[in-house]
């Protein structure tokens, strides 16, 4: 399809052409850089897919075991993902795994010992042990950090294999599922599977070793910190692993609600759908109000379980509190068991706790949420797939060789019919269903006692509502046939049964040759007129010129503006009916096939039309091919071979039209026919003057002349093409976003919880290194005599710790200072939790009223808005900013928009915190900020071109 549209040329992917190193230093992508550097990004302007990555193939691939695993008892696609990458996949995630590992666990010791070194007094550790010990941490820190990325850039990889094969399967599904089958909201689904599913199987994948690893973490940390602190190590890991039965069921909840997200979202976009495609009735009756409200209640329950999502993310959030309150207890109990702290056990002590926090308290839930919520999406792609798989009429198999079996008609006429039979076997015998045999050598069609019907969940002894009984028809080669009857009577159904769209409750169909369909309501889809009529196939100018001659499409291309390239929107909107009806046509003559099935295409076309089509199209272009006709045209039926004549499911009589005009009854329902002609679409345009006449029969002459079919060196551009925004995020779209809150006082206490949280995290680390240097201080008094300890400086209450300016007064207080400093590491403890709580459950819900004012403003702008916007902006483009979009704002913007807030609010906090140390190091901060800034720009300036080019 969009054969004439402007061909992409893209430059080739260099990826697989380059060496290692620049593989793993991402060298490769230099290029895509620069052009973001230079301007915003256009398709052009991306490299070139890789081979690996082509999505025929990946479909293909997923497709094969998909119909492997589907035959188990209870099919998994987790199962079919694991046997296509787990192989490798797997074993690459834990050599990474343990890679990282021990690096964090390293890190801590090596870091101990060099806090160790600027102890006042000590001698056991030499100026070049602490190079060494520097080098290590910064060796320990760069391994990780050169390794994930090319790890990450493997997984996000195969997230998109995956994406891509899932899509596929769900895409074929689309065009494969029965019309019988219960398709209810099924567009909505698919959608909704696409923008939101299949792309949570890369962000599971990043995090799944974090399932195992975790654990094990666990383990060998608290292994290394017992042999630092003893059995108050146990306590503070103890503390910490106690959340992990918590997180259980957190994780469990998030998988309950992301269902129940999924569920209501389904059930909005599918709402939202009809809406889209009815809008213009929808503006006729000045309904915009009550569907409006009707959206709002399902979106505020789907609010509700978002919600739900949101604070099991908040909770989450806070967890990062859980590191600071273990160590707490782990040094707590430690001094209380008669130990005193040292430099060296307080930092790496708080090391290995942030290290296990990050494993077990953070990454370890975020893989259970995740995993889940892949989990979900998994089940509810193969409940999707699975969708309609009864509703499918059979296609019978044979692995015996066809034999040809002769039949008479009732005009003694043979028909021979491919059939998979053996010698000696009565054609009846065959099971129930549909076969197909595309080159068979003789064509034809057999049906044979068929019942069917448009229930998929009818049984098949054939009971319940029957849209067909007990039909028989043979039809031989090259023949014209007619199915004529009243409006109900099942003629059209008869169509979908040769097509394999109603399940058969018995009998048989046998079908020798390719089939061609042009079905009773056009299709129309966005793209030039050359691309709705030559569709899949290749362009062979001569057949196409021929087809337009013959469809009577010649005059409406002179009148178009680009002739064959004009550019028709979705639903052919910018067509008239009989014109949709014409190319509708074009399209399925155009395909070669044996069989065409023409579904009442005369019946949107004015009376010289007609006559046109049925002469030039159904008689001279298809003389030599098999045609069943449905029609309602009456003063053709002269001319078919075979005239079937139905009325309620059934075939009341067969024969040539002079023959059945002759019985009475038959004569009463051709009457009924011809009075129930459902032409209201018929095309008043169409009828043509006696100048139109003549110039239509003008054109026809000149037409090889006449410059309105286009070459293809003429590519054309879609003047309704999504418009992309150039440049940086303006400052009116965050502000927007933030407006929509309608609350400034309750943003700006957000704003101030977040500054509180930080600084009084800061304080209580602060307050921490001067209580560590207040118990050295005092474990050096206690070791020295009486005598010159008089000028020591050990301090004796909370705020003389704090100040650090006192002298000793008597060490037989130390006892109840300490008890204050605990009491008051455990207020301040307690307080900056309290402060993180109130910070993260109020910036969700912020967001969360934030999402749904921006939806009721994006429904109302919609539903508002001219049709115009309808006819130049497809369905799929608007529904998916209700998908994708609307998923983006209530997920999405949350998660970043905290992290964001966070990170700026810790780099000013930690640039305060140097600057106070000594402002000397402000030197070197600039100069890596400057640096990291610079690489910001270079990559948001391409990252966010792309982004636009995927939305």
């Amino acid at each position: 399809m969009n054969r004439t549209r402007k061909k992409i040329e893209r430059p080739k992917n260099p990826y697989p052409t380059v060496n290692l190193l620049s593989r793993w230093s991402f060298w490769w992508m230099r290029d895509i850089f620069r052009l973001g550097l230079k301007g915003p990004l256009r398709e052009e302007d991306l490299y070139q897919n890789r081979e690996s990555l082509d999505s025929g193939r990946l479909t293909d691939k997923f497709s094969k075991l998909w119909e492997q695993e589907r035959m188990r008892k209870k099919p998994s696609i987790l199962r079919v993902i694991g046997r296509a990458y787990g192989s490798v996949f797997l074993p690459l995630g834990v050599l990474y795994s343990i890679t990282e590992s021990i690096c964090k666990a390293i890190q801590p010791l090596l870091l101990g010992g060099l806090v160790a070194y600027f102890v006042e007094g000590q001698t056991t550790t030499t100026e070049l042990d602490a190079y060494k010990l520097a080098a290590g941490i910064v060796l320990c820190s760069v391994i990780p950090v050169f390794t994930f990325h090319p790890f990450i850039f493997y997984i996000f990889q195969v997230g998109t294999k995956i994406r891509i094969g899932l899509s596929g399967l769900i895409y074929r599904k689309c065009l494969q599922i029965s019309k019988n089958a219960s398709n209810d909201g099924l567009r909505g689904r698919a959608i909704n599977i696409l923008s939101n599913d299949v792309g949570r199987f890369d962000v599971a994948l990043a995090f799944l070793h974090d399932l195992w690893k975790g654990p094990t973490e666990s383990i060998l940390i608290g292994y290394l910190m017992y042999r630092e602190i003893g059995i108050s190590a146990v306590i503070g890991v103890a503390f910490m692993l106690s959340f992990i039965p918590l997180q259980a069921y957190v994780g469990k909840k998030a998988a309950y609600y992301r269902r129940r997200t999924a569920e209501r979202t389904d059930l909005r976009v599918k709402l939202m759908n009809e809406i889209i495609q009815g809008i213009q009735v929808i503006k006729m009756y000045a309904w915009e109000n009550s569907f409006a409200k009707l959206i709002a209640d399902i979106r505020y329950k789907e609010v509700r379980a978002i919600k739900g999502t949101s604070y099991i993310h908040a909770a989450l959030s806070c967890t990062s509190m859980i590191s600071p309150l273990s160590v707490f207890l782990a040094l707590v109990s430690y001094i209380y068991l008669g130990d005193s702290l040292t430099a060296k056990r307080v930092y790496t002590v708080s090391s290995y706790f942030n290290m296990l926090n990050d494993s077990m308290v953070h990454f370890w839930p975020l893989a259970i949420t995740f995993v889940s919520e892949a989990t979900v999406s998994a089940k509810r792609v193969r409940e999707f797939l699975q969708d309609g798989d009864a509703a499918t009429t059979p296609v019978l198999k044979t692995d015996k060789k066809h034999l040809t079996k002769k039949y008479n008609n009732e005009n003694n006429e043979k028909v021979e019919l491919n059939g998979n039979v053996s010698e000696g076997e009565n054609f009846g015998e065959l099971a129930n269903g549909r076969e197909i045999h595309p080159h068979a050598e003789r064509k034809g069609v057999e049906i044979r006692n068929v019942s069917a019907t448009w229930d998929a969940d009818t049984p098949t002894d054939g009971k319940g509502n029957v849209a067909l009984s007990e039909l028989n028809v043979k039809i031989g080669e090259r023949a014209l046939v007619a199915i004529v009857g009243p409006v109900g009577a099942g003629k059209s159904t008869l169509l979908n049964a040769l097509l394999g769209e109603v399940k058969i409750n018995s009998g048989q169909i046998v079908i020798n040759g390719g089939l061609s369909y042009a079905a009773q309501e056009p299709w129309v889809f966005e793209g030039t007129v050359r691309d709705n009529i030559v569709f899949v196939d290749s362009y062979n100018e001569r057949r196409y010129k021929k087809v337009i001659k013959a469809c009577a499409l010649e005059r409406d291309l002179e009148l178009m503006p680009n002739g064959d390239l004009t550019i028709v929107g979705e639903r052919g909107v910018s067509l008239s009916g009989g014109q949709k009806a014409r190319v509708n046509l074009a399209r399925a003559i155009y395909h070669k096939a044996d069989i065409y099935l023409l579904d009442d295409p005369l019946s949107a076309v004015d009376t010289h039309v007609g006559k046109h089509i049925f002469e030039r199209c159904i008689t001279e272009f298809l003389y030599d091919k098999i045609v069943i006709l449905v029609t309602h045209q009456l003063q053709y039926l002269f001319e078919v071979e075979q005239l079937i004549l139905m009325n309620s499911g059934r075939i009341e009589a067969q024969g040539r039209y002079q023959d059945l005009q002759k019985n009475e009854k038959c004569q009463f329902l051709l009457m009924q026919a011809t009075y129930e002609t459902p032409n209201e679409d018929a095309d008043t345009t169409d009828a043509l003057s006696v100048d139109s006449r003549m110039s239509r029969s003008e054109s026809e002459k000149s037409m090889e002349h006449h410059q309105l079919l286009h070459a293809d060196e003429a590519p054309v551009e879609d003047i309704h093409q999504e418009q992309q925004a150039v440049g940086s995020v303006k400052l009116d779209v965050y502000m927007s976003y933030f407006k929509a809150l309608e609350s400034p006082i309750l943003l700006l206490i957000i704003v101030a919880l977040f500054i509180c949280a930080r600084f009084m995290l800061t304080g209580v680390d602060y307050f921490l290194s001067r209580w560590v240097i207040w118990e050295e201080k005092v474990s050096i008094a206690n070791a020295t005599p009486m005598s010159s300890v008089q000028e020591s400086n050990v301090t004796l209450s909370v705020n003389e710790t704090l100040s650090n300016h006192t002298t000793v007064r008597s060490v037989e207080n130390e006892e109840a200072v300490r008890q204050e400093l605990v009491i008051f590491y455990a207020i301040i403890l307690g307080s900056t939790m309290v402060v993180y709580i109130l910070r993260t459950f109020g910036f969700f819900r912020m967001c969360i009223r934030i999402s749904l004012k921006l939806h009721d403003r994006l429904f109302r702008g919609i539903t508002r808005t001219s049709m115009y916007f309808f006819n130049v902006n497809s369905s799929g483009r608007i529904l998916n900013r209700f998908a994708k979009d609307i998923r983006t704002v209530d997920t999405d913007v949350p998660h970043t928009l905290l992290d964001c807030i966070a990170f700026a609010i810790d780099i000013s906090g930690v640039l305060i915190i140097v600057a106070i140390a000594n402002y000397w190091l402000l030197v070197p901060a600039a100069f890596i900020v400057a640096f990291l800034f610079l690489f910001r720009y270079i990559y948001v300036n391409t990252s966010r071109s792309v982004k636009r080019i995927e939305s």
